[in-house]
């Protein structure tokens, strides 16, 4: 971060020294950004106490006017519990050890000190970019989600983002095509700085190549290339393809479909020694209430080592009780249909139904129901329902059951 840093400051006092009368007015310019969520997560699991989290996420930040190319942003971010200890955060407080882990650990901009406020680096972005024709390029603290966040993702739902102090470039020079490259120097998790695993040194490389010319769906290829110094065991390489589009059948009903493949190894300092894949087909049909689909995911496995996804949106993909954020050694399937529907009274809902099995043996392992329902209040508020119940086929699973209640306001 230090070097990310450095560069920022001599960015805008160079910027500074080539004309201040300028760089004033894009700060007058510029734009501040607040988002304040408030959730309660309820936490039922086989063999601990209930977890009770209320927890308020503040993120506060500005982002400056473009200036000749040149921007910069500074955003903040607080996580604080209405009690801390009813609820485990993943270890940070032994009050807490017998309850389920809700993965919202606190997060605080400053504590008090007998010489006033020392503040932390737990900041949540903090960048400059430089756009030139279809080209940016930025370096620093910054979110980076790509595709679906399958691989590499923010993990949004969690109060506490997911960063990379990255340099990044994107380019769209090519027709109807998008090219992404980022060198990932550290990962900052959702754990926070307090955490053993709050951060992960990383020596990593992420190609991304997205073709949208084709009258059917994206084509999209890639490359993630991924060195962890401190997680050495999550290190790895993926290379993959995926196809995702709609087509219009009639006037009415559309045609939704999803495909990808993708094989993976070891790499870098990883101490293992495997070769697997992975795969997912998914079809569905949409309409103006809503839409069905129904899907089959395969997170492969070899030599008792199961497909790797440490970057990715873990929550958002096989099955919202968590249960499976670190794939099984056995590797896991995951067959599923998913139902949107549009409400009156401006409501969504979304519902889940998952059955679980290994992938190497096939034997069944669970099945579970998620279900959300949200709603917009005007433009900046929303509130959400959720809840999730995973029931285990094996004793190597516990059962769990999950709510939320949320209301989220963005500016």
């Amino acid at each position: 971060m230090k070097r990310f840093t450095s560069l920022l400051l001599g960015v805008c006092l160079s910027a500074a020294a080539a004309d201040v009368s300028s760089l004033a007015d894009a700060f007058d310019q510029g734009k501040v950004s607040l988002n304040v969520r408030l959730r309660y997560e309820g936490v039922a699991q086989t063999s601990l106490l209930d977890a009770n989290a209320l927890t308020l996420r503040t993120r506060l930040g500005f982002t400056t006017a473009p200036l000749h190319g040149w921007k910069g942003m500074l955003e903040a971010e607080n996580v604080a519990a209405y009690d801390g200890d009813s609820y485990s955060q993943a270890g940070l407080n032994p009050a807490a050890a017998r309850r389920a882990v809700v993965g919202d650990p606190e997060v605080d901009l400053g504590e008090s000190t007998e010489q006033g406020v020392e503040f932390t680096s737990e900041i949540n972005q903090v960048y400059v970019a430089y756009a030139t024709g279809a080209t940016n390029v930025t370096i620093g603290r910054q979110r980076l989600v790509l595709d679906n966040a399958r691989f590499i993702g923010d993990v949004g739902w969690r109060q506490n983002q997911q960063t990379f102090d990255a340099a990044v470039v994107q380019d769209k020079s090519l027709p109807k095509t998008t090219l992404t490259y980022g060198f990932l120097q550290q990962v900052n998790r959702v754990f926070s700085e307090r955490h053993a695993q709050g951060k992960w040194q990383s020596d990593s490389h992420v190609f991304n190549a997205s073709y949208a010319g084709l009258p059917a769906g994206i084509l999209t290829g890639y490359a993630y290339l991924l060195d962890f110094h401190n997680a050495a065991a999550t290190s790895c390489a993926s290379y993959g393809l995926s196809f995702t589009g709609a087509t219009p059948l009639d006037r009415d009903t559309t045609l939704l479909y999803r495909i990808e493949a993708a094989r993976q190894t070891d790499y870098g300092s990883s101490p293992l020694s495997y070769r697997t894949s992975y795969g997912i087909a998914e079809a569905g049909v949409g309409v103006a209430p809503g839409t069905l689909s129904l899907g089959h995911e395969v997170l492969g496995s070899d030599h008792n080592v199961g497909f790797k996804t440490p970057l990715a949106t873990l929550h958002a993909l096989n099955g919202w009780a968590d249960l499976f954020l670190a794939t099984p050694a056995a590797g896991l399937r995951d067959s599923y249909l998913k139902a949107t529907a549009n409400l009156p009274a401006a409501c969504g809902l979304t519902v889940f139904y998952h059955r679980f099995a290994y992938a190497r043996g096939g034997e069944q392992v669970g099945t579970e129901w998620d279900s959300q329902l949200t709603r917009k209040f005007g433009k900046w508020i929303s509130a959400t329902a959720k809840w999730a119940d995973y029931r285990r086929d094996v004793v190597a699973f516990p059962n769990v059951r999950k709510v939320w209640l949320m209301v989220d306001y963005a500016y």
